[in-house]
């Protein structure tokens, strides 16, 4: 009984933070401020609370005895806070469902390497797989319209290219796992962003009026304790469970984005949706 308790309460801090990285293009809709600046404050913001977290919870960092891991991870930091700046550019471009989708490319790019990355078996249910998916992005770009699509859509494919490289490189990690992983890669994200801010504008950063409340519940509700809800169950759960139910965070945004923004699709894109988030889920599940 003890057991099922603690699964249930591991599989709810997952599901949980799936929501919350759902949520996370409507409460950067909020902030009338550039991409990168956005995504500054939100990896400096969440990386103060989970490292205050892990080190609240006696974690023990162990970089020193893992140095091969630990360049994996700084590698993997770097390809993510790329890949949010692209994302974060996109959801302003092209809006938060098309955005979230095209990010969401990402697992789709790591299936298709993976035979030649980690020697895996590319079956004819995976191609399948790739091809529904395939599809689902046709349609979904081919039905979009206005000026501002081109760069949008690029950030949006950009976005889930530094996503493959985030997961592949953050694979080879064997030991450093889970929130010590997160808290390493997060604080490597910061950085990352923080030269790119440096260099573009010396750090000069000015948050117009009332946009505070939403950048702390990006970086403390969303990033921090999101990350913390993500990373803190992850062994206790199935690793089928865990990669299936992770495309509830695209499904989940694209579903934000229409009832609490009023962005709407047409139906040849709502396929094309069911499409990129079907195969990608019909992989995980043949896997």
């Amino acid at each position: 009984m003890k057991h099922n308790n603690e699964s249930e309460k591991a599989f709810l801090k997952y599901l949980s933070a799936l929501l919350l990285f759902g949520l996370n293009g409507i409460v950067a809709s909020h902030i009338a401020m550039s991409s990168y600046e956005i995504v500054f404050l939100r990896t400096l913001i969440g990386s103060i609370l989970l490292i205050s977290l892990f080190l609240l919870g006696n974690g023990r960092f162990h970089i020193r005895e893992n140095k091969r891991d630990m360049l994996f991870i700084t590698l993997s930091g770097i390809a993510m806070g790329t890949s949010w700046m692209f994302l974060y550019e996109a959801y302003q471009q092209i809006g938060v469902s098309m955005a979230s989708l095209l990010y969401y490319c990402g697992p789709v790019i790591v299936m298709v390497l993976s035979p030649l990355i980690f020697r895996e078996k590319l079956t004819p249910s995976k191609i399948i797989s790739f091809l529904i998916v395939l599809a689902g992005i046709v349609l979904v770009n081919g039905n979009m319209e206005g000026g501002g699509d081109a760069w949008g859509m690029f950030c949006g494919a950009m976005s889930a290219v530094m996503y493959f490289f985030m997961v592949t490189l953050n694979k080879q990690s064997r030991r450093i796992t889970g929130m010590e992983n997160a808290v390493i890669q997060l604080t490597v994200s910061f950085l990352t962003v923080a030269v790119f801010v440096g260099f573009k504008q010396a750090f000069v950063i000015r948050v117009p009026e009332g946009a505070w409340l939403w950048i702390l519940i990006l970086g403390i509700v969303n990033t921090g304790i999101g990350c913390w809800l993500y990373f803190s169950p992850l062994s206790k759960l199935p690793v089928q469970t865990v990669a299936i139910c992770g495309y509830l965070e695209p499904l989940s945004a694209v579903v934000f984005a229409a009832l609490l923004l009023g962005e709407s699709m047409n139906a040849l894109q709502i396929i094309g949706a069911v499409c990129i988030i079907g195969g990608a889920m019909t992989w995980e599940i043949k896997k």
